[in-house]
């Protein structure tokens, strides 16, 4: 009777291999976008096929539950589905591939290759909402990252595992800078999250960035505009989970996300496809709680990890410095680069807004000499440009205020050490050294 009972076990285990248990159900309501179907056994963010006319099936993503259904919505737009069509389940979507054969190619939100490397080989997961990190344990923000740009290294000095926003309105020269950056950066990684941005841009970029020796050091994540939500919000926490791993190896990680307001827009869809409420400027709550999360999975990792030097773009819709998204980028986030349209006008580029923007680690990590000449190069710019009208119009006679004058007299200077081409790196050491030479004049 053992024997019988031990081969019937091993014929069921067996089976249990060849024939894995699917996990199903049915289409009971469809709107072009929203799926719902009869309930199975299923988690927030698990990926499913559900069945359609075409012949490929489509793949949604579970966002929700509502009276014992499972709220599903689709990855792409368009699919041809039926009442009564079969939802399987095929990933719990809580884990992601990972490894050294992201570096140098272009994945999507799913991890499937946009370039035209084939296949990737990848031996290690890591969760897709990252791991929780004790804040009492992770390491203080106490160095410089040279980041190949001459205004933000001496200005606006970031440290290893800072994160900081750049903020801007469209058109002021953000990717170009966000290029610079990632090709001149002294960081072992780079990390770039492409999300929501123009097919074109994201074709542009990548080829910018992955051009001569960064392409060794670099992973790409691109979800361009056209992509659903759920596939904005999964790309950014794909290249989140990826510089966390690199972290967790003791690397140090440049993550560039561009941009965080096209991912705060996708949470936006969702939560009001789910029935919340809007609140600031049609924003619901799960926007305001979803950017913190997001930010603090990024920055200083514990004893014998690395870190992640995270590099946020906030768009300010119509050039407005006060949208929600930004001032709830800002307040958590450890310092802002503000871009200035004016300075684009005048043809300054990068067009970073001095006296307008800061770094809250500089002082932590730069000299007292460093420091003196940073806040007189601002003086002087926010002075110059304060009584640029009375100047222009012949309101003022020089003589009558000394500091007036040295703005005047080195304003060409100023602008001149602000602009650099994108083509040329400007490291940490000569960034310091020009300041300090140019304010002692």
């Amino acid at each position: 009777m053992n024997q019988l009972s031990g081969a019937l076990i091993s014929k069921v285990n067996k089976l249990a291999i060849d024939q894995p248990i699917a996990i199903y159900g049915h289409v009971s309501r469809y709107d072009g976008q929203m799926v719902e179907c009869n309930g199975f056994p299923a988690n927030i963010g698990a990926l499913c096929q559900v069945e359609t006319d075409g012949a490929e099936s489509a793949v949604a993503e579970v966002i929700g539950f509502h009276h014992g259904n499972n709220l599903l919505s689709l990855h792409d737009f368009g699919a041809r589905i039926r009442v009564g069509a079969r939802v399987t389940l095929f990933d719990d979507g809580a884990a992601i591939p990972v490894g050294d054969g992201l570096l140098g190619r272009v994945t999507d939100a799913l991890g499937n290759p946009l370039d035209e490397g084939g296949v990737i080989d990848l031996d290690d997961r890591w969760p897709l909402l990252g791991k929780a990190l004790n804040p009492l344990a992770r390491r203080p923000v106490d160095e410089p990252l040279d980041v190949g740009v001459r205004v933000i290294n001496s200005m606006l000095t970031v440290g290893i595992g800072q994160r900081i926003g750049i903020i801007a309105g469209s058109g002021v020269g953000k990717s170009v800078l966000l290029g610079m950056m990632s090709r001149y950066t002294t960081a072992d990684i780079v990390v770039v999250g492409m999300i929501g941005e123009r097919g074109r841009e994201v074709g542009a970029f990548v080829n910018t960035i992955l051009a001569g020796n960064a392409r060794n050091r670099t992973a790409v994540v691109a979800v361009p505009a056209d992509r659903s939500p759920l596939l904005r919000i999964r790309g950014a926490e794909r290249a989140t989970a990826v510089a966390e791993y690199y972290r967790d190896k003791g690397k140090n990680v440049l993550l560039i996300m561009d941009s965080l307001t096209r991912v705060a827009h996708a949470r936006r869809e969702i939560g009001l496809a789910l029935g919340e409420q809007p609140t600031s400027k049609g924003y619901p709550p799960s926007v305001v709680s979803m950017i913190p999360r997001l930010i603090e999975r990024t920055g200083t990792g514990a004893k014998g990890q690395g870190a992640i030097t995270a590099i946020y773009t906030v768009l300010a819709d119509g050039d407005d410095a006060n949208d929600p998204v930004v001032d709830t980028a800002r307040a958590i986030l450890d310092g802002h680069i503000l871009l200035s349209r004016d300075q684009t006008q005048m043809g300054v580029y990068p067009a970073v807004d001095v006296p307008s923007s800061v770094s809250r680690v500089m002082n932590d990590i730069v000299g007292a000499d460093h420091q003196q000449a940073s806040r007189k190069f601002r003086r002087l710019v926010s002075l110059y440009v304060e009584n640029r009208d009375l100047l222009l119009m012949g309101g003022y006679s020089p003589g009558q205020d000394a500091e007036l004058d040295l703005a005047v007299s080195l304003w060409p200077a100023l602008m001149n050490y602000i602009q650099q081409q994108e083509n040329e790196k400007a490291d940490f050491d000569s960034s310091r050294k020009d300041l300090l030479k140019l304010m002692d004049s």
